[in-house]
């Protein structure tokens, strides 16, 4: 495991607060007195980009130095790719007009900053999109019998039949509402959230693990298609095939109720019909959940109602075997255990705002507390790094292999 970076602040006058950390402090020294302590005022941890000169992030670019997880940006370019040529709607025009826009948006400072945590999640919409398109002789045979085989393995029977056997008004709206509601707008709401209470660096660490494990559910949704349980009660288990169309299951009678076609259509359209594991309703919810627990860790119990609303929905709705919401969680609690351990900055005591915090902190989690050695590499405050002669740079904050204010706002 890679050691953790601890970023360090220095006082308004200019002396280390040894009990920020229990790592020992190396500070940015001037060439031309070495023995000196560099004053500094409060560092920028807070401030977001306003620039639209284009050339510091071409000068940044020139200045970067390639490393591992630069290897995330050319996934993401040929995911790019295919989806570009596999599309066949909106037409060639239309495309490269969007690819434009998104290469502008990358390359101006103040959209950059958003648009590059946004990346895996830009990708995951657009291969979700162009799922439809991919032409049948690229699919594999979609499963049919594997999910209810091993629901009635591993749980003696159909939990999703138990629960939608017996239908109710009542039933039907509490299921809607987080199903067909507060699902699509609890990232927005998560992002919000972080953004405002958790510390500097939490939300790109968060777009990011959603983006990416998102894209990885469709990658595997692709290459592993399998039938919900209403494909079940509709078809029981004879053989699928592509053409068909997806089914809005249990949302249907929600339509009916409401008097509208809006899930009716849009899941009977839908590019993934048949992409039931993992189950990307449980792992956006228990991802969800895991960050905000992390904030708020008084409140996990109610980001686990959540989740168990979640569940109950899905199943009821019949959109998703058990087995299909436990893959989904497995997946978002391997996601979010990789982020904590490697980028995700740790919460303080006492703060409670994001314009609170004075330096910010990834932890130590493959270290015990009381074994952590002091750090070997040069470290530099929040707000400066050593640069030619005197001067003093300015980033947002300093990654353990390289500065890249693109990660952090």
């Amino acid at each position: 495991m890679l050691s953790r970076l601890q970023y360090k602040f220095v006082n308004q006058s200019g002396h280390f607060d040894p009990n920020l950390s229990d790592a020992a402090p190396v500070l940015p020294r001037s060439r031309q007195d070495n023995a000196s302590i560099i004053t500094l005022e409060r560092p920028p941890i807070h401030r977001i980009e306003t620039s639209f000169n284009m050339f510091k992030t071409v000068a940044k670019i020139r200045a970067h130095k390639l490393c591992a997880t630069d290897l995330q940006y050319m996934f993401l370019f040929f995911v790019g790719v295919f989806c570009f040529f596999v599309v066949e709607e909106p037409k060639l025009a239309f495309k490269i007009l969007i690819a434009l826009a998104l290469l502008v948006a990358i390359t101006i400072p103040i959209t950059s900053q958003f648009f590059f945590p946004f990346l895996p999640i830009a990708a995951y919409l657009f291969l979700f999109y162009s799922s439809r398109f991919i032409p049948t002789e690229w699919r594999p045979p979609i499963w049919v019998t594997v999910l209810p085989t091993l629901e009635t393995a591993l749980y003696g029977g159909n939990l999703s039949s138990m629960l939608a056997s017996h239908p109710r008004a009542v039933f039907d709206v509490l299921a809607w509402l987080p199903y067909g509601i507060m699902h699509y707008g609890a990232p927005f709401v998560v992002s919000l959230l972080i953004f405002v209470f958790a510390s500097p660096g939490s939300l790109p660490v968060f777009a990011r693990s959603f983006g990416y494990m998102s894209l990885f559910g469709v990658i595997i949704q692709n290459m592993f298609p399998t039938c919900a349980p209403w494909y079940e009660n509709r078809n029981g288990l004879t053989p699928a095939s592509y053409d068909m169309p997806g089914s809005p299951g249990g949302l249907e009678r929600v339509d009916k109720l409401f008097g509208t076609n809006l899930y009716t259509s849009a899941f009977t359209a839908s590019p993934l019909a048949f992409g039931a594991f993992p189950s990307l309703h449980s792992a956006d919810a228990v991802l969800e959940a895991l960050f905000l627990s992390h904030v708020f860790p008084k409140l996990t119990p109610l980001f686990l109602v959540y989740v168990l609303w979640i569940w109950w929905s899905t199943m009821y709705l019949t959109h998703h075997y058990f087995i299909d919401l436990m893959g989904g969680a497995t997946f978002a609690t391997t996601v979010f255990l990789i982020a904590r351990w490697n980028f995700l900055p740790s919460p303080q005591k006492g703060k409670r705002l994001r314009w609170q915090y004075e330096y910010i902190e990834l932890a130590d989690y493959d270290r015990p507390p009381t074994r952590r050695p002091a750090l070997s590499r040069s470290m530099t405050p929040l707000g400066a790094s050593e640069v030619e002669e005197n001067e003093m740079s300015d980033p947002l904050v300093e990654s353990k292999k390289r500065s890249d204010e693109n990660d952090y706002y």
